[in-house]
Parts: C-alpha cells; sequence; structure tokens
C-alpha cells in the first residue's frame, strides 16, 4: 500500500497505529481479537482507522487497517463484518465527540479488568498510579458495546479525561497521539497491575496525602505536550529490530 500514492501524512499515522498493536501484544495486554485501537484520519470526516476483525495485534500491518466512517457503518453479522461492531461503536463515540483524541486504544487485561470489578476504582498506590489522580473518568457496565445509543453515555463518562476504566469491562486511554495514547495505556496498565499485587494478599494498604497525590499528578502534566514521544522513539527502534513487518 506504501507505493498505492497513500497521502504521506495518513502513511504515518498508519504505521504509528500498526507500531502500537504489536506493541501491545509485545507487553501482554491483548485478548485474542476481541479489542481494538484506532487513529483518526486527517480531514474533517471524522474518518479513522481501525484493526480488521480476524486478525491477532501481532498481525496487524500498516497497509491492513482498516478505514472506518463514523456515521456510515451499519452493525452487521459478526462473521461478515469487517471490523469489531462493539470497537466501532466505543471509536467513533471518542472520535466524533472528543477533537483532541487522534488516537483511542481499549484493552481487555487481566488488571485492568480487576480494577473495574473494584468498587474503590484506581487508587494512588504509586507513583505510577499517581500520575492519573483525578483524571480518570468510570463509565457503567451496559452490556456488550452494540447498542449505539450507548455512544452519547460513554462521551459523557469520559468527559475531558484521557483515561477511563470501563466498569465489569476494561481500560480506555486517548491521546493527542499515537504516542501519548499508548504511554497512557501502558502507565494505567502498570498501575492496574500494581493495584492488584498490594491488594491481594490482603495486607493493609496505605494511601499518600491527597495533596502528595495532586502535586505528583501535576508534576506529570508539566510535559503534556509532548507525552509519550521520547519512550515512542525508542520503543519503534525495538520494532524496527524485532519487528518491522509492522510497516509493511
Amino acid at each position: 500500500m506504501k507505493g498505492h500514492n497513500i497521502d504521506p501524512q495518513e502513511w504515518a499515522i498508519r504505521c504509528d497505529l500498526a507500531a502500537a498493536y504489536r506493541l501491545i501484544a509485545h507487553f501482554g495486554m491483548t485478548d485474542l481479537i476481541y479489542t481494538h485501537l484506532s487513529a483518526r484520519l486527517p480531514g474533517e470526516e471524522h474518518r479513522f482507522l481501525l484493526n480488521p476483525y480476524g486478525l491477532l495485534f501481532d498481525e496487524i500491518t500498516a497497509s491492513s487497517l482498516v478505514v472506518v466512517d463514523p456515521e456510515g457503518h451499519a452493525i452487521e453479522e459478526e462473521e461478515e463484518s469487517k471490523i469489531n461492531n462493539a470497537g466501532f461503536t466505543i471509536h467513533s463515540a471518542v472520535h466524533m465527540n472528543r477533537d483532541d483524541a487522534m488516537c483511542v486504544m481499549h484493552t481487555h487485561t487481566v488488571a485492568g479488568m480487576a480494577v473495574a470489578a473494584q468498587e474503590q476504582g484506581l487508587l494512588p498506590l504509586n507513583q505510577m498510579s499517581m500520575e492519573f489522580y483525578g483524571h480518570v473518568s468510570y463509565h457503567a457496565y451496559e452490556g456488550i458495546a452494540l447498542d449505539l445509543d450507548e455512544r452519547d453515555r460513554l462521551v459523557r463518562d469520559l468527559g475531558s479525561n484521557d483515561v477511563m476504566i470501563l466498569k465489569h469491562h476494561g481500560l480506555l486511554t486517548t491521546g493527542r497521539t499515537v504516542a501519548e495514547a499508548f504511554y497512557n495505556m501502558y502507565y494505567m496498565e502498570q498501575a492496574c497491575r500494581i493495584q492488584i499485587a498490594a491488594t491481594q494478599g490482603g495486607q493493609k494498604i496505605t494511601l499518600p496525602p491527597a495533596k502528595v497525590a495532586e502535586h505528583t499528578a501535576g508534576q506529570f502534566n508539566r510535559t503534556a505536550s509532548t507525552k509519550g514521544q521520547r519512550p515512542w522513539v525508542a520503543l519503534r527502534r525495538m520494532l524496527d529490530r524485532e519487528s518491522p513487518g509492522y510497516a509493511s
């Protein structure tokens, strides 16, 4: 596809998103074929890229990503659909309503789903967790996301935050770039793993003062304009060595 007159800006987005799929697989955050990452394409139509339904994340390439029109996709029979129908509901909701959310990621990890089942939500147990203190949204579970009217409630609950816990479901992150959305997902996942590890033995846990957690979150946000960029460059170098097929 790279040689078939694809706009260079679109090709760069395709390569970044394909890299993100490979990295989600690399770090053990997949659920067979059932979760999804998306990136908005340039233009006013709110079109976005999504994975073809049926491929494992480590099979995704830049050219295999599917262009989706958020208003034009009908919920199709599962065996006939080119994309995951629930993925369409979730990603179209955000892309249609959050111009700053160029990339959206959704996972079903053990740690993320475990925290999504806990009443207290994400706790500021560690520096990684505190980055998101006061900036985590929550969305109540409504069943598999096949009903398009859920889109309004997804967007309402996400608000202006970049991370959301889908109760009894999993994690969702957004970013102004693929790098930022991946950074948010990676560290939300780490925060959830820390929480499960700290609480699984039943020991008493301690929380920092709210002022300290707020201060820490503010420190992280000082570099918000370039969030995730430096590790992303390093991660792309790793993929170029170990899994270069993503950019085909």
